[in-house]
């Protein structure tokens, strides 16, 4: 599209990290994802849970809606396409933990999946007496024996494409990364953030501002979410290499000390790739644990600029409002040392 011509003069770096608006202003933008039917209704939720004690969760009688199926939905035909099989490969140990105190989350959200997936997507899960099936790998899992036979955030990864995220608040009032399934990261590792606040996950991924105007922010939009209400958003990068699952560009998987810093600069244009994670966001109610769901969306950038019609359509339109958001950013004290700050996002 002849607006590509235009915008990737402005990205500016060879990645740029999604977070560069403020956080609030993020969230005013958030989708509210509803795809249930009429008639069904949820609603007794826990109206003082910003009045609750840091770390302390009271539980929430807030239930999920049972879906509709999705129409005419085939795993072999119905856009976008699996990019991954349902099971895990040597790394398997690597990409999926859970914390000790995080186990009831991971299993709320087990349950939730297993009561979700069949409803939504009759043709691929079946709801057994004892768990789940998937008819398409032919896996069965049984939900009801004690113990487990594997980390249950590995089983939520095994029924959905998407990568997983469980954060739980301490008593400290942050949220820490105590649980995940995160298969296809990119450029990071999940054994580096286990454990760590989610202000560090951001301050360790130097996420551009964040701690001049996106903690306080983020930390008190995650403290006031509630159980009823799901949201979206999505962040984006160049990559300079077309491997979906690691970045090899930055470094070995492998590797202690990876970085952005390693890629090699002025690479052809079709070494690049456009890469977006669509995040979701809720509360679990009976562990008040936030669940993420990462989507990553990978496309080649000679692919994007073939597309017809973008600037006809949208292209002065969309620059003008990014470039006047930006004005106000800087209207509001934006400092920006090593940037342009005379274009957005900068």
């Amino acid at each position: 599209m002849e607006l590509s011509a235009q915008l990737l003069p402005r990205l500016g770096v060879v990645v740029l990290v999604g977070f560069v608006q403020l956080f609030g202003k993020i969230c005013l933008q958030l989708l509210r994802l509803r795809q249930y039917p009429e008639g069904d209704r949820v609603r007794r939720v826990n109206k003082k849970d910003h009045e609750r004690i840091p770390g302390q969760w009271n539980p929430s009688d807030f239930r999920t809606l049972k879906p509709r199926p999705y129409p005419d939905w085939s795993i072999e035909t119905t856009k976008p396409l699996p990019y991954r099989a349902f099971r895990y490969g040597p790394k398997a140990e690597r990409i999926a933990k859970t914390a000790p105190e995080a186990i009831p989350a991971a299993m709320e959200l087990l349950e939730e999946l297993t009561d979700y997936f069949p409803c939504r997507y009759p043709s691929l899960f079946r709801r057994t007496a004892v768990g789940i099936d998937n008819s398409w790998s032919g896996e069965s899992f049984n939900l009801v024996e004690r113990p487990l036979k594997e980390d249950p955030i590995a089983i939520c990864g095994r029924l959905v494409q998407d990568d997983l995220a469980l954060m739980m608040e301490r008593p400290d009032g942050q949220y820490y990364l105590l649980s995940g399934a995160i298969i296809l990261p990119g450029f990071w590792r999940l054994e580096d953030k286990f454990g760590m606040p989610l202000s560090e996950i951001h301050t360790s991924g130097r996420v551009p501002q964040f701690k001049e105007k996106l903690e306080r922010g983020m930390l008190s939009f995650f403290t006031r979410l509630k159980c009823e209400t799901m949201y979206s958003r999505n962040n984006y990068f160049i990559q300079v290499d077309d491997s979906l699952a690691w970045s090899w560009s930055i470094g070995s998987e492998d590797d202690p000390n990876i970085s952005f810093q390693t890629a090699e600069k002025h690479r052809a244009i079709e070494h690049h790739w456009f890469r977006s994670e669509r995040q979701t966001l809720r509360r679990l109610p009976k562990t008040g644990a936030v669940v993420f769901t990462i989507r990553t969306y990978f496309h080649p950038i000679v692919d994007i600029a073939q597309e017809d019609y973008g600037r006809e359509k949208y292209g002065d339109g969309l620059l003008e409002y990014l470039d006047r958001e930006h004005e106000k950013q800087l209207e509001k004290g934006l400092d920006v040392d090593k940037e342009d700050a005379r274009q957005y996002p900068w």
